[in-house]
């Protein structure tokens, strides 16, 4: 059997990985400021993270959600503390597609509409309601196009208010920082003027977290820099550190119902020990202040490049926008100088998302070997 054609690979094998350090199968090492699409949060083989997960495989790895498992209510309560949302109850899953396909879903439950409105370029996953919801028609097929979806532009207000107020929205989705779309954001004003339609709409608000959460944008969740609060939160990438973790925070005022959501291997030991592991190191090491503090350092070193356009984003989710595309550059930063970095749906950008524990030093190396490749 061969393997299902659907990725274009670069000619790396990597075998081992620490900190921002992975090595591949000829012993070259490469400095990685992609993360695997953000994911990997608090760096590669992190000890504490590896202690934790080998503690919890010598004791259980896994049962069903039809028995007690302290380690949810451990991790959930943790959640809650470090994130400043306590108002909400904690649903777990797999994957980001999964917590926005489940976001998505409650929703309609609750209102009892069906018709979504969304954002270009925003990305919300690869499942049913979620690619649906997703600006990209390439990876839409027919039956996912069933789903009743509005595509919007941000910060447009008036598209906005005459969509929500037709009556049939189920929800708002969107992203604080667009991941794969190329770093936009909605403005703060845009923002806070959404979460009040859609309370006197009777529509519920979705923050897609599912890459700006958990630190990288240099607070806890990316709503955070709007003060806004949604209806429902989605989560996963930099919540497991790599291994496959989703969640969906859901606002106290939703009432939970047996059989209303449910999932096989949401929330199993391994999963809660690994997301345990990433909140401890967050918070012992001030992980979302060094993620906002190197955010501005970023920022500033971009300056000195003349052919950086704009640097979009916020703490350690951002993007160094060109007027030529990056694709070329990307192979360049990996075969020469042994760095990984990301694309996205606009050519020009070059995406960052290292771990949140990188350091100045780490941030020099990147752009001195930027520099030398845009001679």
């Amino acid at each position: 059997m061969k393997l299902f054609d659907v990725y274009p690979l670069y000619d790396v094998t990597p075998v081992s990985a620490k900190g921002i350090v992975v090595t591949d199968d000829k012993g070259q090492e490469y400095l990685d400021f992609y993360g695997g699409h953000a994911v990997i949060s608090i760096g590669h083989s992190h000890p504490h993270y590896v202690k934790r997960l080998e503690d919890q495989l010598h004791k259980i790895g896994f049962y069903s959600n039809a028995v007690q498992n302290p380690l949810q209510v451990e991790l959930s309560t943790k959640l809650g503390t470090l994130s400043n949302c306590n108002n909400y109850n904690l649903f777990l899953c797999s994957s980001g597609a999964e917590a926005n396909e489940n976001a998505l879903k409650l929703a309609s439950f609750e209102t009892g509409k069906s018709r979504v409105l969304a954002f270009n370029n925003g990305f919300h996953g690869r499942t049913s309601a979620a690619v649906a919801a997703t600006d990209n028609q390439k990876i839409n097929a027919p039956i996912n196009k069933q789903q009743k979806v509005t595509f919007l532009a941000f910060n447009d207000l008036a598209s906005f208010t005459t969509e929500i107020e037709k009556g049939d929205v189920c929800a708002v989705i969107l992203e604080a920082i667009q991941g794969v779309g190329g770093l936009d954001e909605p403005s703060t004003d845009f923002y806070q003027s959404v979460a009040k339609l859609c309370k006197a709409n009777n529509v519920k608000l979705i923050a897609d977290e599912v890459q700006c959460g958990f630190g990288r944008s240099g607070k806890f969740f990316g709503f955070q820099h709007h003060n806004i609060q949604p209806d429902i939160v989605s989560i996963a990438k930099g919540m497991g550190n790599g291994f496959p973790v989703g969640g969906v925070l859901i606002h106290e005022s939703i009432e939970a119902k047996y059989g209303m959501l449910g999932t096989t291997f949401g929330g199993n030991h391994l999963a809660c020990a690994a997301s345990m592991a990433v909140l401890e190191v967050i918070e012992k090491d001030n992980l979302i202040e060094n993620a906002a503090t190197l955010g501005e350092y970023f920022k500033t070193c971009a300056t000195e490049i003349p052919e950086v356009k704009k640097v979009k984003g916020r703490g350690l989710m951002l993007g160094l926008e060109f007027d030529f595309e990056v694709a070329a550059l990307r192979k360049k930063l990996i075969h020469t100088q042994h760095m990984f970095t990301g694309g996205a749906m606009n050519k020009n950008l070059l995406r960052i998302l290292p771990a949140l524990n990188i350091t100045k030093q780490d941030i020099d190396t990147f752009f001195n070997a930027l520099k030398e490749e845009l001679k």
